[in-house]
């Protein structure tokens, strides 16, 4: 498979796959829907389903297994996640999903996380020193003009030019930003406004 860097330069399609937890409910342990929207470049291909347990512990085995267990898992140049979390507080071991997939795996933001904020909620776990760790080993928070995000498997330059290739407009890669759209309508009936 050619690498990010080869494809920026020989200006070829680079494909994702994008995930992001559907609006649920409050209830600890009760199961989150993920949408996982493949585009190649901006333009939706695909999608996967799956769950994950809120406040879990389960994301990055699920999210590996969705993406291998699929058609597109050949395909795929690089993983989005919506965060680092879903369902709450479910974090993805982002060295371990990049290293179970041999692809890089991105945890985008809107903004730069408030680290102590979540450093303060986690305190209420009990595996506490484990979901620390998990954001720890995702690396330091890298930031551009138009993008916010971890990266685990390629350099931050490179990402940055690979994320401004397969977005529309804006911050939000096109792969997120369906993934965001289709699980709130699946989940509530409509879209939601911030995609």
């Amino acid at each position: 498979m050619k690498s990010l860097k080869t494809l920026i330069e020989r200006n070829l399609q680079i494909r994702v796959i994008g995930f992001d937890d559907a609006p649920f409910q409050k209830r600890r342990n009760s199961a989150i829907y993920i949408t996982g929207a493949v585009c190649a470049g901006t333009v939706f291909e695909g999608m996967l389903w799956g769950k994950v347990q809120k406040d879990g512990s389960d994301a990055t085995d699920v999210l590996s297994g969705m993406v291998t267990s699929s058609k597109f898992h050949e395909q795929i140049h690089m993983v989005l996640t919506d965060g680092l979390a879903f369902g709450g507080f479910n974090l993805i071991d982002l060295p371990e999903l990049a290293s179970q997939l041999d692809r890089p795996c991105v945890a985008v933001m809107r903004k730069p996380p408030d680290i102590p904020a979540i450093q303060k909620a986690l305190r209420h776990f009990d595996d506490c020193p484990h979901r620390l760790e998990l954001l720890e080993k995702a690396g330091p928070v890298h930031q551009t003009d138009n993008f916010c995000f971890q990266v685990i498997g390629e350099h931050p330059d490179i990402t940055a030019e690979a994320l401004k290739r397969i977005s529309n407009q804006g911050n939000v890669p096109e792969a997120l930003r369906i993934a965001h759209l289709i699980g709130s309508a699946v989940v509530s009936g409509q879209s939601g406004r911030r995609a």
